[in-house]
């Protein structure tokens, strides 16, 4: 029985898994997955989670729960070796081992791509996982509670200053989600006003969303700037160190959350550690057909999607002619993968992958969104329904669907949950502060020291052998202040008629 070993669990992995368990027959093919993580991130609600609108862990979906026909290994593929077919398998436990396989799909996904910027590395976080969007909305909330105990002053600024890099949809989204939050925080803290809030947006070009028209980009800027937000064009981040953030134009922002959302890259461990081709921008060549290779040389059993794979667009609107790394592709190209690989296998001809983008929509916070498509352009209020809508239907499962429904249903009674769990990174800070501990044991008493043998002088030690006397030590005579008249001992005489001896 063949296998298709399937490296990456995100969008297009899941995906690929998910409609190959519907388009494989009984016994025609043995399906795996690899991945780091468990289950899989619908990237596009991380804004929502972000903001408390969504539980997190709404917002994934397991792996082993909804793929009951695939073999689900929570590890990761440090190397892929296709001339061989074998890929390295390094689990966080154990010993890493060789997978066999017949057809590989890699699938590895994106990562946040940085520059080396003084301070970055050190001080910013991303928006790429489920544990990042939950660190911002808990680095938020304590912030709040921290800010209320403070006078007016820098510390109190640091702690209620955001600074989000990158204008893109990721971007834009997250930012006005946390200014949405914000906003929502300042009934429940008397002593915060709106005025001591401060956010600030990044972008290195002199416009944001590229995915949508001029116009509608501008309208988004307005719609920022009436809820207390600042955005700076054509502006370039040049250092973060201790969180101050340095800019192009000399402004230094002091903040405690920096949130970096300038770009991605495709998964450099997979990628790096493949014999597969890869395009200039570090991505896997692959055809349209979704096939490793170019098109003139296909690499046979070898298939790719998603973010990690340069694919091209044949609509003709990609950046630098390739498919541009998003969800609507990757949930597409996943689709048409898994038909494609079952028509290989049963000797049929794999078609072509083309996508017609219908437009873009974005949630700007609570009722409020931007939709875009073609010269139609929707704001506000029903955008953000639009927004909802969509993103509501493409979650996968009817499982999922009902869980990020019921969310939205309770808080728009309820209002979100605010409540911070930051401390759930350290779980156990209660239970060792209390925790009783040993006593350290009592120093044992010291033995008693043994007097010292005396010196033996090898002086002596030859004369005794030789039976000389051994010579007398010189005795050190003291020097007395007055020396005293010795005195004679008394003679005792002896009787008259006693015999001399």
């Amino acid at each position: 029985m063949p296998k298709i070993l399937v490296v990456g669990g995100g969008y297009a992995g899941f995906y690929t898994a998910w409609k190959l368990e519907k388009h494989l027959r009984k016994g025609e093919a043995e399906v795996t997955v690899v991945d780091p993580l468990p289950y899989m991130t619908y990237q596009p609600f991380l804004p929502e989670v972000a903001a408390g609108e969504i539980e997190a862990r709404h917002a994934v979906v397991g792996l082993r729960r909804h793929l009951k026909k695939t073999r689900v290994i929570t590890a990761k593929v440090t190397g892929i070796d296709h001339a061989n077919r074998t890929a390295t398998i390094t689990p966080d436990q154990g010993e890493p081992w060789q997978e066999s396989y017949d057809q590989i799909v890699v699938t590895a996904g994106a990562v946040s791509r940085t520059f080396p910027i003084p301070g970055i590395a050190d001080n910013a976080i991303g928006l790429k996982t489920i544990e990042e969007a939950v660190a911002v909305r808990d680095r938020i909330l304590t912030n709040f509670d921290r800010a209320a105990n403070l006078p007016a002053g820098p510390d109190r600024d640091r702690l209620l200053t955001v600074v989000v890099v990158g204008g893109g949809f990721a971007g834009i989204e997250v930012f006005a989600e946390m200014r949405a939050l914000a906003s929502s925080l300042l009934k429940l803290y008397p002593q915060l006003r709106f005025e001591d809030t401060h956010f600030h947006l990044v972008e290195a070009m002199g416009r944001i969303m590229p995915e949508v028209s001029l116009k509608t980009s501008e309208w988004v800027l307005k719609d920022l700037a009436k809820r207390g937000a600042n955005v700076h064009l054509d502006t370039q981040v040049t250092g973060a160190v201790d969180g101050n953030v340095e800019l192009s134009t000399g402004e230094v922002i002091p903040t405690d959350l920096i949130v970096w959302t300038a770009g991605v890259m495709a998964n450099p461990t997979v990628v790096r550690g493949s014999d597969l081709p890869v395009e200039e921008r570090g991505r896997i060549r692959a055809r349209a057909d979704l096939r490793v290779g170019s098109a003139d040389d296909i690499v046979d059993g070898a298939w790719a999607a998603g973010d990690v794979a340069a694919v091209p667009d044949l609509t003709g609107k990609g950046v630098g002619g390739y498919c541009v790394p998003n969800a609507q592709h990757a949930v597409r190209q996943a689709k048409l993968l898994a038909k494609n690989l079952v028509a290989v296998l049963r000797g049929e001809v794999p078609r072509e992958y083309i996508h017609h983008n219908l437009g873009a929509v974005a949630g700007l916070g609570l009722y409020n969104g931007v939709f875009q498509s073609g010269n139609i352009a929707l704001k506000g209020f029903v955008a953000w329904c639009a927004h909802r809508g969509y993103h509501g239907l493409a979650m996968p499962s009817w499982e999922r669907k009902w869980r990020v429904i019921g969310d939205w249903w309770h808080n728009f009674w309820l209002d979100r949950d605010n409540v911070s769990l930051q401390t759930v990174q350290n779980p156990r800070y209660v239970f060792e502060e209390f925790a009783a501990r040993p006593r350290p044991a009592a120093a044992a008493p010291a033995a008693p020291t043994a007097p010292a043998a005396p010196a033996i002088d090898p002086k002596s030690v030859a004369a005794e052998k030789s039976g000389a006397a051994p010579a007398a030590e010189p005795v050190a005579e003291e020097t007395p202040a007055k020396k005293a008249p010795a005195k004679k001992a008394p003679v005792k005489k002896a009787p008259a008629n006693s015999a001399s001896a």
